[in-house]
C-alpha cells in the first residue's frame, strides 16, 4: 500500500499476481462453501502491519474469490485470514480439508 510506483506498473504486477494465483488453482479441488480461507504471505522481510498485509495480498483475494464463483466482500460466504511468515518471497492459500 506504501510503495510507490506508477499506476500502470502496480496493474501489471497485480494482473501478473491474479494469472498465476488463477494457474495455481486451476489444478485443486474447490472446498465447500462456506469457508475460511487463509493467504499466507512469505517475505525475507520482518513482516508488514495487518492492514498493509490484506493490501498486499489483495491481487491474490481477488484470485481466490473469482476460482470459487464468489464475491470477495461476500463474508457469509468466504472469510479471509491473513497470516505471513519469514522465507522467501511467495504466498500460500490454505483452507480447512474436509
Amino acid at each position: 500500500m506504501n510503495v510507490r510506483e506508477h499506476w500502470a506498473v502496480r496493474s501489471k504486477r497485480v494482473k501478473s499476481e491474479r494469472e498465476a494465483t488463477g494457474y495455481v488453482l486451476r489444478g485443486c479441488i474447490k472446498p465447500a462453501i462456506p469457508v475460511v480461507v487463509t493467504l499466507t504471505r512469505s517475505a525475507p522481510s520482518n513482516g508488514l502491519d495487518d492492514d498493509n498485509l490484506a493490501g498486499a495480498l489483495k491481487g491474490v483475494r481477488d484470485a481466490v474469490a473469482e476460482w470459487l464463483g464468489v464475491d470477495d466482500r461476500d463474508r457469509t460466504r468466504v472469510r479471509y485470514a491473513y497470516e505471513q511468515v519469514r522465507g522467501p518471497w511467495g504466498v500460500f492459500i490454505g483452507w480447512p480439508l474436509g
